[in-house]
Parts: C-alpha cells; structure tokens; sequence
C-alpha cells in the first residue's frame, strides 16, 4: 500500500481493523523488522489497526533529494500519519531510531497520540553503553552484522535475521541516510512534554543505545513506564526469551485505554 505526501510515496502495510497503531522501524531496516517483532504482542489482541511504514530512504519508500534532515522526514511521517488514520486518535510505537522520530511526533500531535512506547530509544548523549555480550548460542553463526547485533544467536533467531532484517537491509538508500545524517538533530520547539500514558522500554545489553539514557526518560514524562528487559539487546521485542516485552507492550495500551475513559 501507498500514500503519496508531498514528494514522497510511502510504502506501508497494515493489519487488522479498529485504532491505528503505528510503529516506526529502526534504521537500517524496513518496516519488516518491527513487524516481525510486534505482530507477536498483538497477536490475539482485537480492535487494532496495526500501521507498519517504510521510513524514507529505506524498504520501498524512496526519499526524494528534497529529503535532506530529520525534520525533514518528521514533518514527512507527520503528514503520513494524518492521511493514514484520517485525523483519529491512534497508538504510536517507535523501536530505536523510530523511536526518536515517535518522540517528536507525540509532542508535534499530543491531542492525536493515545498512547506512546518507545523501545530501545535512540537518543541525544547516550552514556554507559554496555559491551557487546552473547547470553545465548556460540557466537560463531550467521555473519557480522548478525554477530555484532543480536544477543541472542540461535539457530531461531538467526533465521529470524535473515528473513525479516537482512532483505530490508539490502534495500537501504545508503546515500539517502547519509544526506539525512548529517542533519540528524531535530529542531526543539520547547514543547510540553507529551503527557499521555508512555512506556520506555530498553534492553538492559542493548550495545548500540543502552538502557541508561532510556531511563532517564521516566523523568521526562509525566505518566511513563519503564521496563528494563534482561539479556536483551537493541532488537529486545524479537526475542522470545524475553516474555517482558509483550506483556510490557501490552500494559501500555491498556493504560491508553484508560486514559481514553477518563477523558470520555
């Protein structure tokens, strides 16, 4: 499926029907990755209209020259999520670099966020980033993205790797990114922290953001929760072991569900 928005096409799937919940993938992927990862919290759960775009630049959303900083793919996602939901209150999940843009996202729109979570955030000074550790499998399967990415290496998850993350891989704009990178802080517009129901979730050996600048996001929002997944890495919600996650993720919508009663 597509929607055009200004100069770009964004690809996008969606299942089921009900509230919009969108997620945001990570960088270097495509949608397949997160929805790989939270088809699997949602599964059984209905009344959801799960949204999984390509960001620009990466999958099958192709990011125009005139794509050259994050804000520039901000107010790209922005428009995207009004065509898609159609002005309706939704749910908003971003994983990693996702997660920076779902941030900004929440305090551009609060009235149109329901419920933010943010997994494995990608955020401005990281500090305390843990080495990589392998807990599970020999360490000496798959190649090195693989290898240096995932903590948990079994036969399963490396299976797992080369369905959903290595094809999106391969589809990345490499060019794009960079041209995207070197304008990567977003402008602040001092707004009010989005003050809705929000969960923070990290892995505690995740080696690319850590967890430690994730928790100091408990701070920052008024109504937040945070889960620190043991043995988990940056891909924390692909992991099974990690039965936290989905009930994590879980909570975080019934928290948005009551928050909605409230205000009925």
């Amino acid at each position: 499926m597509e929607i055009r928005v200004g100069q770009v096409v964004v690809h996008y799937v969606e299942h089921g029907a009900g509230r919009p919940v969108l997620v945001l993938h990570g960088a270097g992927v495509d949608h397949r990755e997160a929805e790989a990862c939270f088809e699997q919290v949602f599964d059984g759960v209905a009344g959801l209209r799960r949204i999984y775009p390509d960001l620009p630049g990466m999958g099958r959303t192709f990011a125009p020259e005139t794509l050259r900083s994050a804000d520039d793919v901000l107010e790209t996602m922005l428009d995207f999520t009004d065509e898609v939901t159609g002005g309706t209150a939704y749910l908003l999940i971003g994983h990693s670099a996702g997660a920076y843009y779902a941030q900004a996202m929440a305090a551009a729109r609060p009235g149109q966020v329901a419920g933010l979570a943010l997994v494995c955030p990608l955020l401005p000074g990281l500090r305390d980033v843990p080495e990589h550790h392998v807990v599970a499998g020999s360490g000496e399967i798959g190649d090195d993205v693989f290898r240096s990415y995932f903590v948990i290496q079994t036969l399963e998850m490396l299976e797992r790797y080369e369905r959903y993350v290595a094809p999106a891989a391969a589809l990345v704009d490499q060019a794009a990114l960079g041209r995207i990178g070197e304008r990567w802080a977003l402008t602040t517009d001092h707004a009010p922290a989005y003050a809705g129901p929000t969960l923070v979730m990290a892995g505690r050996l995740d080696s690319t953001v850590g967890y430690a600048a994730a928790a100091d996001l408990v701070d920052h929002y008024p109504h937040a929760s945070l889960a620190v997944v043991d043995e988990a890495g940056t891909p924390c919600p692909t992991s099974n072991r990690n039965s936290c996650a989905p009930s994590s993720l879980r909570g975080s919508r019934a928290s948005s569900a009551r928050a909605d009663s409230k205000q009925a």
